[in-house]
């Protein structure tokens, strides 16, 4: 199987995973929206929440990463330039979604 068949099957793949958590998302973010501060904490702070959102995070990061990828493999003609780019957004899609997580792993009531 070559690359690009590879891609386009965790695109598919990673986008079916994200339907449910991203109902569960807008769900809680609809239940959440209106809340005070501590109750958003005590929300994001709660086990289920946190595994879920990570989850979340980690699923979003990767899809935008393969979809962004893509658009620098068609529009992007220098090799050089490609790869700095897709190198950069790989260090971005694994830093930020772990700073977040570590973030809400640490949120104390």
């Amino acid at each position: 199987m070559n690359t690009s068949t590879k891609k386009w099957l965790f695109l598919k793949y990673s986008s079916a995973i994200l339907i449910p958590l991203m109902l569960w998302f807008i769900i809680s973010l609809v239940s959440i929206y209106d809340s005070e501060y501590i109750e958003v904490v005590k929300f994001f702070s709660e086990q289920p929440s946190k595994v879920l959102f990570s989850l979340f995070l980690i699923f979003v990061f990767f899809y935008s990463t393969l979809a962004i990828s893509e658009i620098f493999e068609d529009y992007i003609h220098s090799e050089k330039i490609k790869n700095v780019a897709n190198k950069t957004l790989n260090i971005f899609a694994i830093l930020m979604p772990l700073v977040t997580i570590i973030s809400i792993f640490n949120l104390k009531l």
